[in-house]
């Protein structure tokens, strides 16, 4: 894609090349129009699969860079997407998200407005990308009962996805996809893990999986628990392969005497830390832990109980990555 032509702020709203794959195998063998073209990045992704697809966008100058980055293997023509000009197609939707550089976080605000466009393509097969951010009760409550798919690749969270009723894996309301390890959650998929004291291990799950609430999902498929019963951070006696995990060397009270006392006895110098319902600062807390050892250690900071019973607890680790 060196030759490619784009804006800043095109290219800031394109889609990655692995999230766009992903999304065009979901399609494959379908007829999809690209009501949003933009510089063509689902475009290119999609010829590959659809058994037709067609491209259209607004805004001119776009849709000249998608002409020249496509190099004329995909129909493009100007069009609005709240006028359709296709029909039996599925429709693929790209609301811009930004404005001024700016991130916009109702789904009424993007560009085109997705309520507007629920409702110029009710009854339709269609497919929207959204913020990974967006609010899925608001999107709820404008009537989708599709799929909420929400995608991450390169370790971080992409971009939610609604896939409409007629594209959706029957019973599937949310789905959770890691591409980097070929992972897919659902909803559907069993979720009776329990709430333990930590094991060997404690694994923050993929953002994508917490985004789309997959946590106790996640945590049985693999033969994990909860720390807490509201917290994201599991634990286990293996991690799952492919995944960080941290290995508890102990645990300790939040207090910053204790830790430093901790750290410096482990000769610690680089410190990563992790934290889930506490209010800590992780770069303050470093700079006052006062690290001047030699090794890499990590602190797991979390919320343990509810109410009067509510406990900071630290766990002290050392990052590993397993492979096999």
């Amino acid at each position: 894609m060196s030759d490619w032509l784009f804006t800043d702020e095109s290219l800031q709203q394109a889609t990655t090349a692995a999230v766009a794959r992903h999304r065009a195998h979901r399609l494959a063998g379908a007829v999809v129009h690209d009501a949003t073209c933009s510089i063509g990045t689902e475009l290119a992704a999609l010829r590959h699969t659809a058994e037709y697809v067609i491209g259209s966008d607004i805004d001119e100058v776009r849709l000249a860079m998608a002409r020249h980055n496509i190099g004329g293997q995909v129909p493009l023509c100007r069009a609005d997407a709240l006028r359709p000009v296709s029909r039996d197609t599925v429709v693929l939707l790209d609301p811009a998200r930004r404005s001024g550089g700016r991130r916009r976080f109702d789904p009424r605000a993007y560009v085109p407005a997705l309520d507007e466009l629920s409702e110029v393509y009710r009854g339709r097969p269609t497919v929207v990308k959204c913020a990974p951010g967006v609010d899925f009760d608001a999107v709820r409550g404008l009537g989708f009962d599709g799929e909420v798919e929400v995608t991450s690749s390169g370790g971080s969270v992409r971009e939610a996805c609604l896939w409409s009723a007629a594209l959706a894996e029957p019973g599937v309301r949310r789905r959770a996809t890691v591409l980097d390890r070929a992972e897919a959650i659902t909803d559907a998929d069993p979720d009776d893990c329990r709430t333990d004291a930590p094991g060997r291990w404690v694994i923050d799950p993929d953002g994508a999986i917490v985004r789309a609430g997959l946590v106790r999902q996640y945590a049985t498929r693999h033969g994990l628990w909860q720390l807490d019963a509201d917290i994201a951070y599991l634990s286990g006696d293996e991690v799952p392969v492919g995944v960080r995990g941290f290995e508890v060397l102990e645990q300790l009270p939040l207090r910053e005497k204790t830790l430093r006392q901790a750290l410096s006895a482990r000769d610690c110098g680089v410190l990563e830390i992790l934290v889930r319902g506490v209010d800590v600062d992780p770069d303050r807390l470093r700079l006052r832990l006062r690290l001047a050892g030699s090794q890499a250690l990590s602190l797991v900071i979390t919320r343990i109980g509810t109410g009067t019973s509510a406990r900071a607890v630290v766990y002290v680790c050392r990052a590993s990555l397993r492979m096999d």
